[in-house]
């Protein structure tokens, strides 16, 4: 019996678009003698759909789509299609209005309904807030299509039907049981032939790989087939990387979808081995580099795609993280649809320029110069009076990121282009960034990105792709090299590096990653070595910097902790959650 997986790239809201692209690959299959098509979590709306969920015309319309679905798919096949369901006890026995579902369409209309039964409530999910979860163990039986004139005695395929966070409760795997149920072993005591899991699981830099161990985990441990199925594409600042896999009885990868791309793939159970046969298998990124790059180029294309843009607009400064933005809006867009924009400054280096002029020319990308000296004489002159008898600071240094900022949003505004922002996790995790200059955007690519990591990327990608010939008998990095290795500078006062204001990059991602990813106190991150005064102002750095980062665009996530949806800090606030004070707490008098 064929089984096929329909990797799809659903658009958020997009009902009719999200039904054909699943309509169009059931014919596919139909084709191909496919009697299974599986579709990712919530395929038909999209995932994360957020608010959305709370609207009845929007979850209305849903069902109706579904419906028609049902009704023009190829007779032949079965299809489970991630949609909703409506709760219909709400009314009596309270509880949350709607079903995070999978619907088995087959012969025109909706066979069977399934209900997630985990809902996830931590970092980027938050599906408590909508959906109620199943109660009952979810599994069909799926027979040869009885109009292909093979026999259906004795040949039911008994199919155990599981939703994401319904896999990720294995408390062997983790060492510790997080719910009360574990969906994947109630089925496995019914006795199904084969699990599957349809997901919407975003990505997260080595995700992949903890996916498909605790899938290795999960079919050794129950001696069960499973076929994993996963959404692909970007919506909003989460990236879904695709991925999907099958795995027979021994563990074994039998089967492996592309990722970061669509995908079609198909896969035969054989009923008399009762398991699955040896298909294609893709194989992964090769490194961590190669990945996030993925990742970042289908985030960028496909958020700009989806809101509408064809076209973006960069400030480019000669610095890596510039650098790199553009490099991803290239293969992301093409170059034809990428514009940058120089701005120097009167302190701005001669090798500024020279580098960004060299970066585009590698990357075949159109620029303009915009120099914005005459325009800093304006403001200084205007604010004459109001800043008189004051020293030359911060302000000052931050109105050129301004006008910077200022000149951007107004080719952005002029062209239609979207803006894309250049600043990189370590300068939004300590504020090293100017509210209403470079922060402005529609969209911060690499937000997620540590300065270590954007150097790592920038190497990774002049060792694995060449920008054309350098006339030398050569060939030309996409990357200059001189941008790699200059000292990062802001350049927005003489002679200015960035380590005149935060500690060398090495330090300060190890410290932010300790701080933010692994939650460690400071003391704990004094304790692992590092200089207790850094730490200190490191931490302050990032508390403080809170308001920025609520006002920054939305930031990719790459990241298992990102400043975005799952990040949820107080504004307000005498003291982080995360934090844990370096000294004794002062003693409180009545």
């Amino acid at each position: 019996m064929k089984i096929a997986i329909a990797q799809l790239n659903p658009t958020i809201g997009d009902l009719t678009g999200n039904a054909q692209q699943i309509l169009v690959a059931a014919r596919k299959a139909a084709e191909n003698n496919v009697r299974l098509l599986l579709t990712p979590e919530l395929s038909l709306c999209g995932y994360p759909p957020r608010d959305l969920l709370l609207a009845p015309s929007f979850v209305e319309e849903m069902s109706l789509v579904l419906q028609q679905l049902a009704q023009d798919l190829p007779a032949s096949i079965a299809v489970l299609v991630g949609t909703v369901d409506r709760n219909s006890r709400v009314s009596m026995s309270g509880g949350k209005p709607l079903f995070n579902s999978i619907a088995l369409l087959e012969k025109g209309g909706v066979r069977q309904m399934f209900h997630k039964r985990l809902l996830p409530t931590y970092d980027v999910f938050d599906e408590y807030r909508y959906f109620e979860p199943g109660e009952q163990a979810n599994f069909f039986t799926l027979t040869p299509d009885p109009d292909s004139g093979l026999s259906t005695e004795n040949s039911g395929l008994k199919i155990g039907v599981t939703i994401c966070e319904d896999l990720w409760n294995d408390e062997e795997f983790w060492g510790k049981r997080s719910y009360a149920t574990n969906p994947i072993a109630d089925l496995a005591q019914i006795g199904v032939d084969l699990l599957i899991n349809l997901s919407a699981s975003p990505y997260s830099v080595g995700k992949h790989k903890l996916r498909e161990s605790m899938l290795r985990h999960t079919a050794t441990r129950f001696k069960q087939p499973i076929i994993y199925t996963n959404q692909v594409g970007g919506n909003d600042d989460l990236i879904f990387d695709g991925g999907s896999v099958a795995f027979n009885r021994a563990g074994e990868v039998v089967c492996r979808a592309g990722a970061f791309e669509v995908d079609f793939v198909q896969i035969e159970f054989d009923e008399t081995q009762r398991d699955l046969l040896p298909a294609s298998i893709v194989q992964p990124p090769k490194n961590e580099d190669e990945e996030i790059f993925s990742a970042l180029v289908l985030g960028v294309r496909d958020y700009a795609h989806k809101c509408g843009f064809s076209k973006v607009v960069i400030g480019l400064s000669g610095g890596i993280d510039s650098s790199l933005v553009a490099a991803i809006a290239v293969e992301a867009l093409g170059k034809e649809n990428v514009l940058g924009i120089l701005m120097p400054s009167p302190y701005s280096s001669d090798h500024s320029v020279t580098d960004a002029l060299k970066l585009a020319e590698s990357l075949g990308i159109k620029t303009h110069t915009l120099a914005i000296g005459e325009l800093m004489k304006d403001y200084d002159k205007t604010l004459a009076d109001v800043f008189a008898g004051t020293a030359f600071g911060t302000a000052e240094e931050n109105l050129q990121s301004r006008i910077r900022g200022n000149l951007l949003m107004a080719v952005s505004n002029k062209f239609g282009h979207l803006l894309i922002s250049t600043g990189n996790k370590s300068e939004m995790a300590v504020g090293y960034c100017t509210l209403y200059g470079d922060m402005n955007g529609g969209l911060a690519a690499i937000a997620d990105v540590p300065k270590t990591r954007v150097y790592s990327i920038c190497r990774w990608l002049n060792n694995s792709r060449k920008a054309g010939d350098d006339g030398n008998g050569g060939t030309k990095e996409i990357i200059p090299e001189n941008v790699i290795v200059k000292p990062p500078s802001a350049e927005l006062k003489p002679g200015q590096v960035d380590q005149d204001s935060l500690p060398d990059y090495d330090t300060l991602d190890d410290i932010l990653h300790r701080f933010i990813h692994n939650h460690e106190s400071p003391a704990d991150i004094v304790a692992a070595g590092h200089d207790r005064t850094v730490v200190e102002r490191v931490v302050k750095l990032v508390n403080i910097a809170e308001f920025k980062r609520r006002q920054a665009p939305p930031g990719l996530k790459v990241t298992d902790r990102a400043f975005g949806t799952g990040w949820r800090m107080p504004i307000a606030s005498k003291r982080s959650a995360l934090t844990a004070q370096l000294h004794k707490p002062a003693s409180v008098s009545s």
